[in-house]
């Protein structure tokens, strides 16, 4: 069953969201970005170019060509990925498909509408026996 991970009280959440696929990354495992709209993805594509600041964390677009050797990738879509290990949610609703992955990791910001969308999701998880674990990122 899929282990659901939520990160609450991010500053940004898109700097999360590279701190944490960098860190998957670091334990080697595959990362796909759920990022349905398209200026969010285009964004965070921009961010993971200098995140983290001492080093270059490869990704690419879930179409590309060099996306079955990639370890981050961003997609609009999780269905048709080449892996299950994690998967980033950046969307204010549950990813179809989110449990074929072995690890869903939910970024809630400090905003009011994203914490709503954010308890929504816990709650359907949660009703449904998901494995949740809670991590403040708004802690020093």
């Amino acid at each position: 069953m899929t282990r659901i991970d939520f990160y609450h009280d991010a500053p940004d959440r898109l700097q999360a969201a590279c701190r944490l696929a960098a860190k998957a990354a670091q334990q080697k495992l595959r990362v796909l970005i759920y990022a349905p709209d398209a200026e969010i993805a285009r964004a965070i594509d921009r961010m993971l170019w200098t995140n983290p600041p001492t080093g270059f964390l490869p990704h690419c677009m879930t179409h590309d060509r060099l996306a079955a050797e990639t370890p981050v990738l961003i997609a609009a879509d999780a269905e048709g990925t080449p892996h299950d290990e994690v998967l980033v949610n950046l969307s204010a609703e549950r990813p179809a498909h989110f449990s074929r992955f072995q690890r869903l990791v939910e970024i809630v910001g400090r905003d009011e509408a994203d914490r709503v969308a954010a308890r929504d999701r816990f709650r359907f998880y949660r009703e449904r026996g998901y494995e949740i674990y809670t991590h403040n990122l708004g802690k020093p």
